[in-house]
C-alpha cells in the first residue's frame, strides 16, 4: 500500500531554524535582556494559595494575549494599508510590535511576582523565567497589576493605572 500523501522532498522542507537551533538563539536573546529599572522583589503571601490555579491567573494570561494578538495582527495588517509608504509603515509597525512587546513583558512581570510571592524557589522561579535574573521581569507596574489582580490596597493617594486595570481583570475575567 502507498501513502496517500506526497514524500517530503529537500527542497519543500522548511528553512526557518527550529528545534535546538531556534531554542538556542531566543535562550541568547531572553540572557541579553536588561534589568528592568527599579525592579522588584516581592513579600511572600502571610497565606499562601492552594494548589489551584486562582480565576485571576488565567484572566490575566486571556487579557494580555488578547491585547498582543491584536497588536501583532495591526503590525501585520500594515502591510495591505501602508505597503508603498515606507516612513508610514516603518513608524506604525514599530508602534505597534512595541506595544505588544510591553503588554507581554507586563504579564510576564505579573505572573513572576505572583509566584515570587507564593514563595516559589528562586532557582525555580528563574528556570521557569529561562532567564539567571528575575530583575529583567519584576518591574513596579508589574507589582502593581498583580496589586489589583488580587485585590491589595494601593499605598498611594491615587491608584496606579495598573492596579486599577488589575482590578478591572479580577472583576470581569479577563
Amino acid at each position: 500500500m502507498t501513502p496517500t500523501y506526497p514524500r517530503k522532498r529537500p527542497q519543500r522542507r522548511s528553512e526557518i531554524p527550529h528545534g535546538p537551533q531556534q531554542t538556542t538563539g531566543l535562550q541568547q536573546i531572553r540572557d541579553t535582556l536588561p534589568p528592568a529599572p527599579e525592579p522588584r522583589t516581592v513579600e511572600p503571601a502571610p497565606h499562601p494559595a492552594g494548589q489551584e490555579v486562582p480565576p485571576e491567573l488565567p484572566a490575566l494570561v486571556a487579557h494580555h494575549c488578547r491585547r498582543i494578538n491584536a497588536y501583532l495582527a495591526r503590525a501585520q495588517h500594515l502591510q495591505t494599508l501602508h505597503g508603498d509608504d515606507m516612513r508610514q509603515w516603518q513608524r506604525l509597525v514599530l508602534y505597534a510590535l512595541t506595544d505588544a512587546l510591553a503588554h507581554n513583558h507586563l504579564l510576564v512581570g505579573t505572573l513572576a511576582a505572583y509566584l515570587q510571592r507564593q514563595d516559589l524557589a528562586p532557582d525555580l522561579l528563574r528556570r521557569y523565567l529561562q532567564s539567571p535574573d528575575t530583575d529583567r521581569y519584576i518591574t513596579r507596574e508589574a507589582v502593581d497589576h498583580l496589586d489589583g489582580l488580587t485585590g491589595a490596597v494601593p499605598e498611594e493617594a491615587a491608584e496606579p493605572v495598573w492596579t486599577a486595570i488589575g482590578r478591572r481583570i479580577a472583576r470581569d475575567g479577563g
